[in-house]
């Protein structure tokens, strides 16, 4: 983990049942962000539009922690449900209501 100032950076392998893909975070005294990228899109956090994400022909799918359970950490996103995707997402099967790791075992397929 990197700091600069109060903000701290995470960038890392992952290793899932379905292939490698790196994790990011961030966080900062008020408020933080994750998501989990790989070669075809990435898993992001409520804080992502996926509309502009879109217009720009990236595959994205977006999962929405709570207060309660807020997602800070890439691993987060695996639990947390898909809340929206661009179409180019939907094209390869992900799907509104599957899980962050669903949707990643959609992103790591060849």
């Amino acid at each position: 983990m990197q700091t600069l100032g109060q903000l701290k950076e995470n960038n890392r392998l992952i290793e899932t049942p379905h292939g490698t893909a790196v994790g990011t975070s961030f966080r900062w005294p008020t408020g933080q962000y994750c998501a989990i990228h790989t070669d075809r899109g990435f898993i992001g956090c409520g804080i992502y539009d996926v509309h502009v994400a879109g217009e720009f022909g990236i595959v994205v799918a977006i999962a929405k922690g709570t207060p309660e359970k807020p997602l800070c950490e890439p691993e987060d996103l695996f639990e947390a449900k898909i809340v929206d995707a661009s179409e180019l997402a939907k094209n390869i099967g992900i799907e509104i209501g599957m899980t962050g790791m669903q949707a990643l075992g959609k992103l790591l397929e060849t």
